[in-house]
């Protein structure tokens, strides 16, 4: 490794300076979302952990996301994005979760077009998603996701309400 992402650093800092704890729950980053985190020196200081639920049954048994829901639309989705990231809010105890959901390639899922991509955000006043268009291969969107991710999560630690 070449040493801990921009992204990841600001997140890290930015969390052990408000006091807050975070977690992540991942499907198409597959951990490494969770990897970032933890490559920046300083984060056990606010990095609780990581549910990698790559398949449905995780995301349910595990994230509490509704079956009925994923089965109705799929986990290419912002409410199963929202979901998620309260899921692992809720399960690893944190302030704050962010969540990845989508289509990495190299096909379609779920009807859905490679680099359609859903970020979950769940918080002290509910969670919330965002969908993302991302371009490239298989690696480029996985890359794109975990980017975005980092930086969705920053930016609402940062918020002036956030601080306890």
């Amino acid at each position: 490794m070449s040493g801990p992402r921009p992204g990841a650093a600001a997140l890290v800092e930015a969390a052990v300076r408000r006091g807050l704890t975070i977690a992540t729950a991942e499907s198409l980053t597959g951990g490494a979302l969770a990897a970032a985190v933890v490559d920046v020196p300083g984060a056990s200081g606010c990095f609780e952990g990581a549910v990698v639920s790559y398949s449905n049954r995780v995301k349910t048994e595990v994230l509490g996301v509704p079956a009925a829901l994923l089965a109705e639309r799929g986990s290419v989705d912002p409410d199963v994005a929202a979901a998620m990231a309260e899921g692992a809010r809720r399960v690893l105890g944190t302030d704050w979760a962010v969540a990845t959901t989508g289509v990495a390639g190299p096909e379609p899922h779920d009807g859905r077009p490679v680099g359609t991509v859903f970020l979950g955000l769940a918080g002290p006043r509910g969670a919330t998603a965002v969908e993302l268009q991302a371009t490239g291969d298989r690696a480029a969107v996985r890359a794109a996701t975990v980017a975005a991710a980092l930086e969705r999560l920053t930016a609402a630690i940062l918020l002036p309400d956030n601080s306890q």
